[in-house]
């Protein structure tokens, strides 16, 4: 294995948490980039890892940080727009940036991130990860694209999401549940960016379809989560012409938790076809197999529950 310089966009995020500590672990130098280092300094304790703020879509700072790496690892990507981030400036505009940033800056590597599906379906969402893909594609850099199925895992917005919502709602109307989706697992995915990101010829100029060894349909995905979290709450499949009328409603909802988007890339099933775990020397955790252990309640909580318990 080989030990490198790098600068990681995104970091920060749900894969990033779990990423950096494992490229860590290896003896990697790693430079975070955030818009606010001050609130994720707990992350530079960890050994050869510092934070540092910038503006990742200033070509200028952008270029700076990556002078002197290895690699660039790009995390970064949104489900929903908010504000000035449209998926067109979080996906293709900053894939551009950085294509341009890494050949100033001499960096001969790219990671990034991507999605299992990008560019088909209607969703912009897809539609925009497909473009970016194209322009890491068409550079003179060494690339390697990931694009994994649903992600699960501490922290993540499936298992914790839906249990939230199984928790608190009456009755769960889900749109688009009869679409199929191999999850995968966080540690899995981290495992194999930090593989490839560890040798100098493993996945250049190649895409990695990431998926679990479990195909379910939204629906089973749901029920699994409830029934685990020992909940009777009863869940509706809408019909398509009523999932649509709930996405258009829950766009204006604090926090935007389904939208018009959302609905569209749920239309595409997320199961891949190429089995790059299989390539990467990887055996993949099951959804059933890492499902209990989310839906445990935190220690401290486990002691509460179980002193009233006691109590009664």
């Amino acid at each position: 294995m080989t030990t490198q310089q790098l600068v990681i966009l995104g970091g920060t995020g749900f894969v990033g948490s779990h990423l950096v500590p494992r490229l860590a672990a290896d003896g990697h130098r790693i430079v975070l980039l955030s818009r606010n280092r001050e609130r994720h300094r707990a992350l530079g304790v960890l050994p050869g890892v510092s934070v540092r703020s910038a503006d990742v879509y200033d070509d200028d700072a952008l270029r700076r940080q990556l002078a002197g790496a290895d690699a660039a690892i790009n995390l970064i990507g949104i489900l929903n727009p908010g504000g000035p981030h449209t998926f067109q400036r979080a996906h293709v505009e900053l894939a551009r940036r950085l294509v341009a940033a890494c050949t100033a800056a001499g960096v001969p590597r790219l990671h990034q991130m991507s999605s299992l599906k990008a560019g088909q379906g209607l969703s912009q969402y897809l539609k925009t990860r497909g473009e970016a893909e194209a322009l890491v594609k068409a550079s003179a850099l060494d690339w390697t694209i990931y694009q994994p199925s649903v992600i699960f895992g501490p922290g993540d917005g499936l298992v914790s999401r839906f249990a939230a919502l199984l928790r608190r709602a009456p009755m769960l109307p889900l749109a688009r549940a009869g679409t199929r989706m191999a999850p995968t697992w966080v540690g899995d995915v981290a495992e194999a960016i930090a593989r490839c990101v560890g040798s100098d010829s493993l996945g250049r100029r190649r895409s990695f379809e990431l998926y679990g060894p479990e195909v379910l349909t939204l629906g089973e995905i749901v029920r699994r989560i409830r029934d685990g979290a020992s909940l009777r709450t009863p869940i509706l499949a809408l019909p398509d012409a009523l999932g649509r009328v709930q996405a258009q409603v829950a766009e204006y909802l604090p926090g935007k938790p389904f939208s018009l988007d959302n609905f569209r890339s749920l239309r595409t099933d997320s199961v891949g076809k190429h089995d790059g775990y299989a390539a990467l020397g990887i055996v993949p955790r099951a959804f059933s197999a890492g499902l209990p252990a989310l839906l445990e309640p935190p220690r401290r909580q486990r002691r509460l529950d179980d002193w009233r318990a006691q109590r009664r």
